[in-house]
C-alpha cells in the first residue's frame, strides 16, 4: 500500500478532547477520528490493527474449542425481562421502539440471547459441553464517554458463553477460557495482571479480570508484594490486624454524651475531641430491600458498596435520604450512631472488639465517647465491608498490599445456573432427568484492547507497535520518490517482501526526510526501511527497528531475507 493512496492524517499537536496518552496517539497517528462523544470512525491504519487483534482472538477461541456464532445487536425487550436485567441495567441500555411500537434495545451484552438459543437447541447431555463466541458491536449509553475507545458508547467485544453438565465440567471450561485469554494478551504484546473481581450485574459466583497495568487506568486494584494475590478494589479483601481502637488498657469507661456543636464529619469531630479518626465509628443509614438499616465502618475507612451488596445478597441498596435518616435516628445528617438504633446493624470486620470509640449520639450537636461496640450496641452481623487501601495486610499471606491502576481488557465469569434457570435451558441427563446447564461467560473488549496496547507500548515519539498487531510490519521510506533508481529498488524489495508474506506500507510522499521520519515514529510501524541515494551508493538499504536508536546498513541482495527474518515470516 502506498501512503499517498490511502488515508493517514497525522497530527503534530495533541487533540484537545483527548485526556490520556493512548487516546492522543490514536488520533495523532491517524488511527481514529471522533464523530461524537463515545463514537469513533476507524481509519485505514486503525482498522488494520483492529483486525489483527480480532484475528488473534478468533484463532485462540477456535484453538480452545469455542464455536463462532453471530447474534443480533438489536434485541426485543421481552428477553431482558425474562432474566430480570432490564431494570437492573436500566439506563445503560439504548432503548427504542419499532414502527409496530414494540420495545427494543441495543445489546450491551448477550447472555440472554445465547441462553435462549441454547434452551431451544440443546436438549441432551450428549450435546454438552459447548462454548459459543462472537465478535460483535455492543452499545452502552455511557453518561460520560471518555478516554477514546476505553469508555465508548459503541464498541467491539468478543463474548463467549460456555454450557456444561455441572460445576466440575464448568470449571474445566472456565480454565480453558482463562488459558486462552492468557495467550491472547501475550500475543497482543500486553503484560497483564489477573485479579479477582466482582460479578456485578452479570451475576454468578466468581470472576477474574485481566488488567493492563497503566497509570491512566480507570480501575483500581491491589496486589500483594509477597504472593500472587491480586484483586480489583470492588472485590479486594484484607487481613484484619486491628481489633479495636484502644489498647488493652483502654475501654471500660461508661459511655457519655459530649456536646460537639456543628461537628458532623470525621475530621471535624476528631479535631474537636482531640482523638484519632480510627477511634470514630461512622454510622451510615442505608435503605436495603426497601427497609432502613445502619452500616458501620471505622472513621478512617470507606465503605465498599459492592461488598455490602454481596454480603447481604442483594443489589437493592442505597444511601438513605435526609428524611429517612432523621426518622431512623431522630437527628439530622451527621449525628447518627449505633447505640439505641432500632434497625439492623451491619458492621465491618475491622470493628470487632472496638473499644473506647466515638459515635454520633442520634442527637443534634452531640456525640458519644467511650463506646464499646460489643457492650453498647446490638450488631446484627459483621462482614468484610471496607474498601481496601495501600498498606493493608494481605488476606493470603503475611505480605502487604499496594495499590495500582489498570485497564480492564478481559473478564471471565462463573455464572452458574442464573440464566439457564430463567430461560429453562435444561438438558436430559443419562437418567432422563431435566437438569439446568451450568454456564460461564467470557468477555474481551477488542477495541479497548487495541488502545491498551498503545497505552502500554509507546515512547516519547509515538506508538511502538508489537509486530503481532501492527497495521503493517514494514514501512518502506523513499527518500526521493522521483529518483528512478530509488523507485526501482523500492518496487523490487516490496515485491520480494510481499512474496514472503510481509505487508509493506510504502511512503512515497514528496515530503522532507524529517517529516517522514517523524511520521514513521508516530505511527509506530515496527521496521523502517529507508531507500535513498546515499545508501544505494553502497548497494545497501537502511533498516531500523522502531525500538532501536540507530539504523543498520543491509546489502540490497540480503535485504528481503533480513527483513523477513525480523518480521518472523518466511
Amino acid at each position: 500500500m502506498r501512503w499517498s493512496e490511502t488515508l493517514i492524517p497525522t497530527l503534530r499537536d495533541d487533540p484537545q478532547d483527548a485526556e490520556i496518552l493512548s487516546h492522543k496517539l490514536m488520533v495523532r497517528a491517524g488511527l481514529i477520528r471522533r464523530l461524537a462523544g463515545g463514537l469513533y470512525t476507524f481509519l485505514p491504519l486503525g482498522l488494520r490493527a483492529l483486525r489483527k487483534v480480532e484475528q488473534i482472538v478468533r484463532e485462540e477461541m477456535d484453538r480452545a474449542g469455542a464455536i463462532e456464532v453471530l447474534m443480533p445487536a438489536l434485541q426485543p425487550r421481552e428477553i431482558w425481562d425474562r432474566s430480570g436485567r432490564y431494570d437492573v441495567i436500566g439506563e445503560v441500555m439504548f432503548k427504542l421502539r419499532d414502527r409496530q411500537d414494540r420495545e427494543l434495545v441495543l445489546g450491551p451484552t448477550h447472555e440472554e440471547i445465547i441462553t435462549d438459543l441454547a434452551a431451544n437447541e440443546i436438549k441432551s447431555y450428549r450435546q454438552l459441553p459447548r462454548t459459543f463466541y462472537q465478535i460483535q458491536t455492543k452499545f452502552r449509553d455511557e453518561i460520560r464517554p471518555r478516554f477514546g475507545l476505553m469508555r465508548a458508547k459503541e464498541f467491539i467485544m468478543k463474548d463467549a458463553y460456555s454450557f456444561d453438565l455441572g460445576w466440575e465440567e464448568a470449571d474445566a471450561s472456565y480454565q480453558a477460557m482463562y488459558e486462552a485469554y492468557t495467550r491472547i494478551f501475550q500475543r497482543c504484546g500486553l503484560t497483564t495482571r489477573v485479579v479477582e473481581a466482582d460479578t456485578g450485574a452479570m451475576g454468578g459466583k466468581w470472576s477474574h479480570e485481566f488488567m493492563v497495568l497503566a497509570e491512566a487506568g480507570e480501575d483500581g486494584l491491589v496486589e500483594c508484594e509477597a504472593c500472587s494475590y491480586a484483586a480489583n478494589l470492588e472485590r479486594a479483601e484484607r487481613a484484619i490486624t486491628e481489633n479495636g481502637a484502644g489498647d488493652e488498657t483502654t475501654g471500660g469507661e461508661t459511655t457519655c454524651e459530649v456536646h460537639t456543636p456543628d461537628c458532623r464529619s470525621v475530621q471535624e469531630v476528631s479535631q474537636f475531641l482531640g482523638c484519632r479518626p480510627d477511634q470514630l465509628i461512622k454510622t451510615l443509614i442505608y435503605v436495603i430491600d426497601g427497609r432502613p438499616a445502619a452500616v458501620l465502618v471505622r472513621g478512617d475507612r470507606e465503605l465498599n458498596d459492592k461488598k455490602l451488596a454481596r454480603a447481604l445478597g442483594t443489589p437493592d441498596l442505597a444511601l438513605a435520604g435526609d428524611d429517612v435518616i432523621e426518622r431512623v435516628t431522630g437527628a439530622p445528617v451527621g449525628f447518627a450512631g449505633p447505640v439505641g438504633l432500632d434497625v439492623p446493624l451491619y458492621a465491618d470486620n475491622g470493628l470487632k472488639g472496638h473499644r473506647d470509640g466515638v459515635t454520633g449520639a442520634n442527637r443534634e450537636n452531640y456525640h458519644l465517647v467511650h463506646v464499646d461496640l460489643d457492650r453498647d450496641a446490638a450488631v446484627t452481623a459483621y462482614h468484610d465491608l471496607a474498601l481496601v487501601r495501600e498498606g493493608d495486610a494481605c488476606p493470603r499471606c503475611d505480605g502487604t498490599l499496594r495499590e495500582r491502576r489498570g485497564i480492564e481488557v478481559g473478564h471471565v465469569f462463573k455464572l452458574g445456573t442464573k440464566y439457564s434457570e430463567s430461560f429453562d435451558a435444561c438438558y436430559l441427563d443419562v437418567k432422563g432427568r431435566r437438569t439446568p446447564m451450568v454456564m460461564g461467560c467470557y468477555g474481551i473488549g477488542v477495541t479497548r484492547t487495541l488502545q491498551a496496547v498503545i497505552e502500554q507500548c509507546h515512547d516519547d515519539n509515538g506508538i511502538v507497535w508489537p509486530l503481532s498487531v501492527a497495521p503493517y510490519p514494514v514501512l518502506l521510506v523513499l527518500m526521493d520518490p522521483d529518483d528512478a533508481a530509488v523507485a526501482e529498488h523500492a518496487a523490487r524489495l516490496q515485491a520480494d517482501l510481499s512474496r514472503a508474506g510481509v505487508d509493506v506500507l510504502l511512503d512515497d510522499r514528496n515530503e522532507r526526510p524529517g517529516v517522514k521520519f517523524k511520521d514513521a515514529d508516530l505511527v509506530g510501524i515496527p521496521i523502517r526501511v529507508v531507500i535513498g541515494e546515499r545508501a544505494l551508493a553502497k548497494k545497501s538499504v537502511e533498516v531500523k527497528a522502531r525500538t532501536e536508536a540507530k539504523p543498520e546498513l543491509v546489502p540490497l541482495g540480503d535485504a528481503a531475507v533480513h527483513i523477513t527474518g525480523l518480521c518472523g515470516a518466511g
